[in-house]
């Protein structure tokens, strides 16, 4: 099933809010603290550039920003592994914004994908 623009704009804000729920929770000391920040700038980052993609005056600037996208929501399900395998949240809390994370950077990959292949 094909996602419209405006369903991965309200999906990607979802997300990002669903990261500062989790990072709002974390523990204050400062592995929780620096972990929580590295999860909350990545995952906030990727519904900022989505909408960034989604205005790109040019196929290069939409894959460009695409590209930062990937990296972001992969970086995201990153820090949520980290926080897993470091005991500080657990792996249950976390599963179904890891599986989101996940299905993003599918997204995104596909989207780099047919934008390359409609531009040769």
């Amino acid at each position: 099933m094909a996602t419209s623009p405006e369903q991965m704009k309200q999906r990607t804000k979802e997300f990002a809010l669903r990261v500062i729920r989790v990072c709002q929770s974390l523990d204050d000391g400062w592995i929780g603290r620096t972990m929580g920040q590295q999860l909350l700038r990545c995952g906030t980052s990727v519904g900022a550039n989505y909408r960034a993609a989604c205005r790109g005056r040019s196929p290069a600037e939409f894959r460009a920003k695409m590209g930062i996208v990937l990296e972001e929501a992969d970086e995201a399900g990153f820090w949520m592994e980290m926080l897993i395998e470091s005991n500080i949240v657990t792996a249950a809390r976390l599963e179904g914004l890891h599986k989101e994370a996940s299905e993003l950077v599918a997204i995104a990959v596909s989207s780099l994908n047919t934008s390359r292949r409609s531009t040769r």
